[in-house]
């Protein structure tokens, strides 16, 4: 994706869709349930995962521990349905809203988000489970 030159005022309230990846070629995308806004996954893309996201309506990430392009739900079969997807104000990260098919956690999990910091516990009793 060629990233144009656009003034702070243009990226900030105009309507070119010019996403700014990182250093690295990445974004962020926060994923969100459609139905009740849990967060259900953060993870990255790239520009060939966003528009394979866009063009199929299934997400797909940037893996970086495999260096590869991620259909999430491809092994699973728990994709992740795109309803909608938010832009920041500076065009450098996503929100995804979502329908998932399953769970989105490779533990098996709804979320990835599924324990809780108690932030006056020491560290190794800090983890709380909140949900499976």
């Amino acid at each position: 994706m060629d990233q144009p030159t656009l003034s702070s005022e243009q990226r900030e309230s105009g309507a070119h869709f010019a996403p700014k990846f990182d250093d690295r070629g990445l974004l962020t995308a926060v994923v969100v349930d459609a139905d009740s806004a849990e967060v259900l996954v953060v993870a990255f893309m790239n520009a060939e995962a966003l528009a394979q996201t866009r063009s199929t309506g299934k997400v797909h990430f940037w893996s970086r521990s495999r260096g590869q392009l991620w259909l999430k739900g491809e092994t699973s079969g728990n994709f992740l349905m795109v309803e909608e997807i938010r832009v920041d104000c500076d065009q450098d990260a996503l929100v995804i809203l979502a329908n998932p098919a399953g769970p989105t956690c490779h533990t098996g999990s709804r979320s990835c988000f599924y324990r809780r910091l108690d932030s006056q516990a020491p560290d190794d009793v800090a983890l709380q489970s909140i949900s499976r």
